[in-house]
């Protein structure tokens, strides 16, 4: 039990630290065992509002409504959560433990000894967010392969690897790789949340207060307990910043200047400039939408779309031709059902209708983003040469 616990004396408050690992049975008894002994007042745990609902009902977010998800602009976030809580429920499996077990735990014990429940962690969208806003274009498109095609369905996950997860929580494991490929990560996944949760934790009611954490954050979160955090910095998501709003209207105005121009020195060059921004534009968002083999005409409408979307910073492609994939394909009852296990196989990607229309706006989008770089400098080679 010492090796996982550190006691520590903050504030003229008694504050325990519960190192686990998400998906041991060690680290479920480990907790039952520290709260059964010391009876805190409060007993914090590493979730969100968010995470701690659907770990409640856990089917909950079965009754998705796709569509909505694609007109409040939440695909990306929805992938992302899925596939992490997908590699959790992967690992979990193999071990054949729980996922959760030890905050499930946590919870029970709190609700048996009659101690305060605190949810300590950041809401997962403010974190998801704040990565998203830290990184350029490239590092985005790089992120969203490196998320959506980085997990081996045929990796085989041993007891002896609990040693490992022991030291991260399940958020840091699913994107271990990617903080080494993208360093902006880090400061945001690790040290920003060590300093969220430590204030939570400090400021739990009561003189003795445990938390139940990923092994990852007890010596970071140890530190924080002793210096004073920005707890509206970090957790408020930052505006995008002005230079891109500024070029989510430049470039249209510039494609269009350019276009305007064309007709200006006469109209056989005008129409050039034209065609080229339709084909360029279009035929990128078509082969974007096309790779996730989506349905013709799903296809179609990224083609016929994506010329006109472009020039409003306000629409994207994407969300017709996911709106067009899903009144087309309809995801069945078995989709949902599956998309824990899909997420993680190329294959299940293809033959999952849910997951299909979240990568049809996805790739659209991000074919009519490069197309409209590729077809700007097409069109400026027309004229200039």
């Amino acid at each position: 039990m010492d090796e996982h616990v550190t006691r520590l004396d903050c504030g003229g408050k008694e504050i325990l630290l519960i190192a686990t690992a998400h998906v041991s049975e060690e680290s479920v008894a480990l907790v039952k065992a520290v709260l059964e002994e010391e009876r805190p007042d409060s007993v914090c745990i590493e979730l969100d509002q968010q995470r701690y609902d659907n770990m409640q009902n856990p089917k909950a977010w079965e009754q998705t409504d796709v569509v909505e998800v694609i007109k409040s602009k939440r695909v990306g976030f929805l992938l992302a959560n899925l596939a992490l809580g997908s590699y959790q429920k992967k690992i979990a499996k193999n071990l054949g433990t729980r996922v959760g077990g030890e905050m499930l735990q946590g919870i029970q014990s709190a609700q048996e000894t009659g101690a305060q429940l605190v949810l300590a962690d950041r809401s997962i969208q403010t974190t998801f967010m704040r990565i998203w806003r830290k990184l350029n274009f490239w590092e985005k498109c790089r992120l969203i392969f490196s998320l959506v095609f980085s997990f081996d369905d045929d990796e085989e996950i041993t007891p002896e690897s609990l040693r490992e997860l022991m030291q991260q929580d399940v958020l840091e494991a699913a994107l271990a790789d990617m903080r080494k490929e993208f360093p902006k990560i880090e400061q945001v996944l690790v040290s920003e949340r060590d300093q969220y949760l430590a204030n939570r934790i400090k400021n739990a009611p009561g003189p003795k207060v445990a938390a139940i954490l990923g092994g990852a954050h007890g010596a970071g979160v140890a530190r924080e307990l002793y210096r004073d955090q920005d707890m509206e910095e970090i957790s408020t998501v930052p505006p995008k910043s002005r230079a891109s709003k500024a070029a989510g209207w430049m470039i249209p105005a510039v494609i269009v200047g350019i276009i305007l121009y064309g007709f200006a020195v006469n109209l056989q060059t005008g129409l050039r400039q034209l065609s080229s921004w339709i084909l360029w534009n279009g035929t990128l968002a078509a082969v974007g939408a096309a790779l996730c083999l989506a349905h013709p005409f799903s296809i179609l409408t990224a083609f016929v779309v994506a010329p006109i979307s472009s020039l409003n910073p306000f629409l994207a492609c994407g969300w017709f031709a996911g709106l067009v994939e899903a009144a087309i394909r309809k995801p069945t009852v078995k989709d949902v059902q599956n998309v824990s296990s899909d997420i993680l196989s190329f294959k299940g990607f293809f033959k999952n209708r849910f997951l299909k229309i979240l990568m049809v706006v996805i790739l659209s989008n991000l074919g009519s983003t490069i197309g409209t770089f590729a077809a700007g400098a097409n069109m400026l080679h027309n004229l200039f040469g």
